[in-house]
């Protein structure tokens, strides 16, 4: 296989596209609109499951580095109630590994290894059936044609406008994310009470999530019903106002609770959009969507483990014989709407429960998936 192959998106599932063909010895670009692996940010702690993400991994080849880096112990689970009493206090068995958490930063590093990633590449189109092949244009006026294109650019994906008009809705849930560095030597009664894993309160159509990751840092999640844009935004009124606003709309809740918004360092607006859980596009040679582009659904654990199996998957396909890489990528949307049209139903039901009017409706779903 010789076909002219680029990813968009340097993400978790097209990082794993890539490393598995060139695990393979099949070259792929990898157009990343960010300046640089530290550009930003990467986010909070990912439990990767034994059937999604460590099975990506696995083709990859990186399954053992992985169990490594990995923190078993963060699948630990606290609930509590909204007066600080401890509902459920769930921890791993020594051999459980079910889950284990790792940063995503620490992810990123460990799939980039050798691969050569085009940063700062913003992709502003992708055209399909041209007579070169499809083209791709970039922000800065430069045009470039593939074979294939895959789009693992996330939510607001351009490559996803040459297969579907169908752009994420806004589910009336609103996260607003804050973390505490150093929690353990600065904050000692906030690591205990948050422990290993993660801590979860759930009030009345509002919940506090913390959860945490390695070096001492803990992001926490405060999960709210609210109009799109009426929820305090950091940059409007700046982060001393987004504090007062959360710490009112929790008010009554237990004092260590509040504690973990008021030593909040920064603050950031995040409302959850999904695509529709049905979400499938009519088959276009030479493109085609995984992860978040394809499937975006709520953020329950769920969908990086998708993107990386799903870019693990159609990489192997593709790299398996010279047949027509068009048909290993009918097939592979196939399979990839069946199972992510399943875990979207379930994330979509799975956010109405967490986020309820009946707060007893979170502990039931807890007590399903993860028994005592």
């Amino acid at each position: 296989m010789r076909h002219r192959i680029a990813v968009v998106g340097g993400g978790p599932g097209g990082l794993a596209f890539a490393r598995v063909l060139h695990r393979h010895g099949h070259p792929v670009a990898v157009l990343e609109r960010e300046a640089g692996p530290g550009a930003r940010p990467p986010g909070g702690s990912l439990d990767l499951h034994e059937g999604l993400g460590q099975a990506a991994l696995d083709k990859a080849g990186l399954l053992a580095e992985f169990r490594a880096l990995s923190r078993p112990e963060g699948q630990a689970m606290r609930i509590l109630d909204t007066d600080g009493t401890v509902l459920r206090d769930w921890r791993p068995g020594p051999e459980d590994r079910a889950h284990p958490e790792i940063d995503r930063g620490q992810l990123r590093d460990l799939l980039l290894g050798p691969l050569d990633v085009r940063w700062g590449e913003q992709v502003t189109q992708v055209v399909p059936g041209t007579p070169d092949g499809v083209l791709v244009r970039f922000a800065d006026g430069r045009q470039e044609t593939f074979d294939l294109v895959v789009g693992a650019d996330g939510a607001w994906s351009r490559t996803r406008r040459a297969l579907s008009p169908v752009t994420p809705h806004y589910t009336g849930i609103t996260a607003v994310e804050t973390s505490l560095d150093e929690i353990d030597t600065r904050h000692p009664g906030l690591a205990r009470l948050v422990g290993d894993g993660s801590l979860a309160v759930y009030g009345v159509n509002r919940s506090l999530v913390a959860q945490r990751n390695s070096g001492g840092h803990v992001k926490v999640y405060a999960q709210f019903r609210a109009p799109l844009g009426r929820h305090g935004n950091p940059d409007q009124g700046g982060t001393e106002a987004v504090r007062a606003s959360l710490l009112a709309r929790f008010d009554g809740w237990a004092a260590p609770l509040l504690e973990l918004l008021r030593q909040g360092t920064a603050f950031t607006s995040r409302p959850l959009h999904v695509l529709p859980a049905a979400h499938t596009w009519p088959h276009v040679p030479g493109v085609t969507l995984l992860g978040d582009a394809a499937h975006l659904m709520p953020p329950l654990g769920v969908g990086a483990n998708l993107a990386l199996l799903e870019g693990a998957e159609l990489a192997e396909s593709l790299a398996a014989g010279p047949g027509d890489p068009d048909e290993a990528v009918r097939a592979f949307e196939e399979r990839m709407w069946a199972r992510a049209g399943w875990w979207a139903e379930l994330t979509l039901s799975g956010l109405e429960r967490l986020v309820s009017p009946d707060p007893a409706e979170a502990l039931a779903l807890f007590d399903r998936l993860q028994p005592s």
